[in-house]
């Protein structure tokens, strides 16, 4: 079974809401980032910011993409800041991160609605590889 990091998620989700708590709706979303990275240091969570990672096809790296933020290693956060509910598409891309990084679990964070919504999405192919047929 994969490790689901549930204490490290509890801490990050208490980051976030007190990020939404004091500054509301209505920012950009490197606002919000650069105020959870105060939020993290103030807790001692330790964190990459927009961390990189190759996409292999084939053995061939095809592209690369960038994470907002991940945390202790383990934790990929993606950072919104949307109107209303966040769509199905931004929980794809997390799934096709969390897949890139061969990590387990990802926190989609939206800052932009009138409360903070989150969304934790876990990586059941963690261990597969995209292969050409």
């Amino acid at each position: 079974m994969h490790e689901i990091n549930d204490e490290l998620t509890e801490r990050i989700i208490g980051c976030c809401f007190k990020v939404h708590r004091d500054l509301g709706p209505g920012f950009i979303e490197k606002i919000y980032q650069n105020a959870l990275i105060i939020e993290l240091d103030n807790s001692i969570i330790g964190y990459e910011r927009e961390k990189t990672y190759n996409v292999t096809y084939s053995n061939m790296e095809v592209g690369k993409l960038r994470v907002d933020l991940l945390v202790e290693g383990k934790v990929i956060l993606e950072l919104k800041s949307l109107e209303g509910n966040i769509p199905g598409l931004f929980e794809n891309q997390l799934a096709s991160y969390l897949k890139a990084a061969k990590l387990n679990t990802g926190l989609l964070v939206n800052f932009g609605a009138k409360s903070c919504q989150l969304r934790r999405i876990l990586n059941n192919h963690r261990n597969q590889d995209i292969k050409s047929l």
